[in-house]
This record gives C-alpha cells, structure tokens and sequence, in this order.
C-alpha cells in the first residue's frame, strides 16, 4: 500500500480524531515533500478568533511526520518513529486557511538509511512552515525525530 493523501486522511479520521474533527488534511505527500493545511474555524479557535496554537502544531507536525512514513514505507523496513522534541515560532494571527509545507524528505531518506545500516536510533530535526492564503509565514515549527530500525 503506497501511502497518499487520501488514505493518511482516512487514517487521520480513525487513529487521530482530534486532528480529523479540527480540520487538519494532508493535501500532497511523496518521499520528500508533504503539504497539510487547516482552516481557522470554531472548533479549533482560540479565544483571540485564530487557530488554536495545539492545531497548528497537529497540522505542523503531520507535515513531517508523512514524510518519515512515506519513507519508511519506501524503505520495505520496520522502523519506529517518534516525535522527541519541537519548537516553534509564531509570527501573526492564524486566520483562514494555513498551509504546511515541510521538503525535508531528502534529509529522512538519508538519516533512515543510516539508521538501516547501523541498526542504531538516529534523531533529525525536521522544518515545516506555516502559511496563510497570501503566502504569508505565520509559524515555522520543528520537530525532532527519532528512527529506530525495530529487530
């Protein structure tokens, strides 16, 4: 099964409601790019009528997250994935509809198969910036990965 953006919305929709309900859908995905976008609406405001910062980080976070299976996937391996760290910065209100795109997917090939090779845990920073619907940058977050061929 090749992972596309229907079928990790599907997944989204079973094994991640939260995300699902708040709006947040994967709109390109391939071994080294992934877009996910989300649109500020009631359920997923805050109280300053922009998107929840924890729904930017959902909609952020699965802009990487894809990539790395879409990578493992390629790879025919069973590898673990975990998220071990993040930051992120904010630069103005998040309103309307707010596109993630992270392109660090030749940055994953290359650390999983070091991780294929060695057998031993490797850990990559992987970026996703956030923009409105005039391109404009509202957050860049960042996501530390682990990668762990399982034995």
């Amino acid at each position: 099964m090749e992972y596309t953006p229907n079928k990790i919305n599907m997944f989204l929709l079973f094994k991640l409601p939260a995300a699902y309900i708040c709006g947040v859908r994967v709109r390109e995905l391939n071994e080294r790019f992934c877009s996910v976008s989300v649109k500020h609406r009631w359920i997923n405001q805050n109280p300053f009528k922009s998107i929840y910062f924890a729904v930017l980080a959902m909609a952020a976070e699965m802009s990487t997250g894809a990539i790395v299976l879409a990578n493992i996937k390629k790879s025919g391996r069973k590898v673990s994935m975990l998220v071990t760290a993040n930051r992120a910065t904010f630069n103005k209100k998040a309103t309307g509809r707010i596109t993630f795109k992270c392109s660090d997917g030749k940055l994953v090939s290359d650390v999983m198969e070091k991780a294929i090779i060695t057998g031993e845990a490797q850990v990559l920073w992987l970026k996703s910036i956030g923009t409105d619907e005039n391109e404009n940058q509202v957050t860049e977050m960042e996501f530390e990965w682990s990668i762990k061929l399982k034995v």
